[in-house]
């Protein structure tokens, strides 16, 4: 089993639990015979802590960097007062580690993934799945999801049905210039990027669906 929760979802209500995460190392801080690793998935951080009691763990945790993807078995417990974090959903708990293991060893990355700095777009871009990983681009995501299921609920509810129309269709020229794509299969022939879905469209209305979205 690669996980029995996520990194963003552990509470007070789990303590003394055994559980099982994995993700990405966020952030380590070494204070000398206990390591405390901020472990990062899309849903949160959770803190790891490995004593150096467990030997075989605390090696393995010694060796990680940034970006590592790693897997965490413990037992779940309650942060020492004075030592929660409230920025964190998770800022009451942290994670008692018994066994460590690498997934997955990273290069330094190009940038920070959470870094306060700005990284130029094109950097960004070349290393795009790294840009994913910020907690920003995750958000414009999620709200991106949300807005469309949204609109499709909406209009889902008043009759209308989502159907896709072809991306790739005989070329029709209009007043813009066409898009053309090679066929593959028959040499000297394209297809075009439809300039809008109007034919489509009419095809739909005559076969009887009178409210349709894409």
């Amino acid at each position: 089993m690669l996980r029995t929760h996520t990194c963003g979802e552990l509470r007070k209500t789990d303590v003394g639990k055994e559980v099982i995460l994995a993700g990405w190392v966020h952030r380590i801080r070494d204070h000398g015979g206990i390591i405390f690793l901020d472990l990062r998935d899309r849903f949160g951080i959770t803190q790891v802590v490995v004593s150096s009691e467990n030997e075989k763990a605390y090696e393995v945790a010694a060796s990680v960097r940034p970006e590592y993807v790693v897997q965490v078995k413990g037992v779940v417990r309650e942060r020492p007062e004075g030592l929660t974090n409230p920025r964190l959903a998770t800022g009451d708990i942290e994670v008692h580690a018994l066994t460590f293991v690498v997934l997955s060893p990273s290069e330094l990355p190009p940038f920070e993934i959470e870094g306060r700095k700005e990284v130029d777009e094109s950097l960004r871009l070349r290393y795009r799945y790294l840009d994913l990983r910020r907690s920003k681009m995750q958000e414009n995501l999620m709200l991106r999801h949300k807005a469309a299921q949204s609109i499709r609920r909406f209009l889902t509810e008043r009759g209308f049905v989502e159907v896709e129309t072809p991306f790739l269709t005989k070329s029709t020229p209009e007043g813009a210039r066409d898009f053309l794509v090679p066929s593959r299969l028959n040499p000297g022939s394209f297809y075009a990027l439809p300039q809008s879905p109007q034919l489509f469209k009419q095809l739909l209305m005559v076969a009887g669906f009178d409210r349709y979205f894409q």
